[in-house]
């Protein structure tokens, strides 16, 4: 059995998200299945490259939160886990409360 590599919980979580390729300003749809405090997996068809650098925005509950990331590991035609690398200060309290809800069951 595989030893669990990730450093903090996740939660099951469906938001719409918007990927901007860094180097090549791409835009894509996708739609958040988990997140976490240290990144998130994205639903998407065709996800970006593993190491790509990304700066992904999440909407959820009327809220938005907006990061830089990295595709750490890529699903073909499934989708893409991102470890944020950047999360401005404003936008770690708009995650932390989304994270808060979802403990509670409130999400």
């Amino acid at each position: 059995m595989e030893s669990e590599r990730r450093r903090h919980p996740r939660f099951a979580i469906i938001a719409d998200a918007e990927v901007t390729e860094i180097t090549s300003g791409t835009k894509l749809s996708a739609k958040t299945s988990d997140l976490s405090a240290g990144g998130c997996f994205l639903d998407m068809l065709n996800p970006s490259p593993e190491g790509t650098e990304i700066a992904v925005r999440i909407s959820h509950a009327d809220a938005t939160f907006t990061a830089r990331g990295k595709v750490v590991f890529v699903f073909p035609n499934m989708g893409m886990g991102v470890m944020f690398t950047d999360v401005p200060a404003s936008q770690q309290a708009v995650l932390q409360k989304w994270l808060e809800e979802l403990t509670s069951g409130g999400g």
